[in-house]
C-alpha cells in the first residue's frame, strides 16, 4: 500500500536515497540560517527589538541543517551535490518571494515593508515546513536513527509559525493589514507552485534511485498534481490567515541544543 509513512520508509531504508534526502533539507535549513542572520543585522532602527528573535530564527534553522548532516554522517554517508531542480529555498528567491539576496548581501538597512515581506514569506514558509514535521512527527517519533531529530524539528518549526503569526498580528495593529494581505498572497501563490515542482524533481530522483516503476511514479507524480490542484483551488488560505498563536513570544530565548549523534 502507497502511503507517506512508506514512502518515507523506503527512502530511509536505502543510502543513497537518504543521503539526497538529508542533503537537500541541510541545503535548504543552512540557506534560511543565513538569509535571517543578515536579516537580524540589517533590521531597521525602528524594530531592533526583533533582531534577537530573527537571530534566534537563524540559529534554529543552522541548527537544523548541522542536524541533518549529522543523520547523514552518522549512516557513515557524506552528503551529496542538490539538483538545482530540487533547491526549494533558492527557487523561491529567484522567484522573487522573500528578501532578494542581493539585498541581503549588502549593508543598507532594510525598510518596514521589507520585514512584513520577511514575515509573510516566513509565514507561508513556515506552515509547509511545520505540516512537513508534523507528518514525520506522527510516524517517526519514535525512530531510533531520527526520532529526537524529527521531534526536536518540528517543535521549532512551530514556534517560527508562531512568531510569524504573533508579529504579523502586530503590523496589522500597526496599519499594515492590507500590505500584509497582499504580500501573503503572492507568496502562497507562488510556494504551491514551486513546491509542486520541486515535489515532482525530489520524486523523479528518489524514483531512479530505488528503481521504481513506471506506473508507481505517474501515481506519485499525480498525487502532486492533485494536491496542487486543491491548493491552488483553496487549499492556499491556511498558508494567509493570522491568529494569535496559543505560544507566545515563540522566539524570545536562546536556541535549544541540537541532539548529540554518536
Amino acid at each position: 500500500m502507497l502511503s507517506a509513512k512508506s514512502l518515507f520508509q523506503e527512502i530511509l531504508d536505502d543510502d543513497e536515497s537518504f543521503a539526497l534526502f538529508c542533503s537537500i533539507a541541510a541545503g535548504g535549513e543552512s540557506q534560511g540560517g543565513w538569509e535571517n542572520g543578515r536579516i537580524a543585522a540589517l533590521v531597521p532602527d525602528s524594530e531592533r527589538r526583533l533582531a534577537p528573535r530573527i537571530t534566534r530564527h537563524g540559529a534554529d534553522e543552522d541548527k537544523h541543517g548541522r542536524i541533518f548532516n549529522a543523520l547523514i554522517n552518522k549512516r557513515g554517508l557524506d552528503p551529496v551535490e542538490v539538483p538545482p531542480e530540487t533547491d526549494y529555498t533558492m527557487l523561491l528567491e529567484r522567484h522573487g518571494i522573500g528578501l532578494s539576496h542581493d539585498k541581503l548581501k549588502g549593508e543598507e538597512r532594510l525598510t518596514v515593508q521589507d520585514i512584513i515581506t520577511y514575515l509573510a514569506h516566513s509565514r507561508v514558509t513556515e506552515q509547509r515546513a511545520s505540516e512537513q514535521m508534523d507528518l514525520l512527527r506522527r510516524h517517526f517519533a519514535d525512530h531510533p536513527d531520527i526520532g529526537r531529530a524529527v521531534k526536536m524539528i518540528s517543535n521549532d518549526e512551530d514556534n517560527h509559525l508562531a512568531y510569524c503569526h504573533e508579529e504579523l498580528l502586530r503590523f496589522v495593529r500597526a496599519g499594515h493589514g492590507r500590505a500584509i494581505q497582499r504580500t501573503l498572497r503572492e507568496c502562497a501563490l507562488a510556494e504551491i507552485r514551486i513546491y509542486r515542482d520541486v515535489s515532482l524533481a525530489v520524486m523523479a530522483h528518489m524514483g531512479r534511485i530505488l528503481g521504481w516503476p513506471r506506473t508507481r511514479s505517474a501515481l506519485l507524480a499525480a498525487g502532486i498534481q492533485a494536491v496542487y490542484a486543491y491548493e491552488r483551488l483553496a487549499g492556499w488560505r491556511r498558508m494567509v490567515s493570522l491568529r494569535m498563536p496559543e505560544r507566545r513570544d515563540a522566539l524570545g530565548g536562546p536556541a535549544a541544543a541540537a541532539p548529540e549523534y554518536a
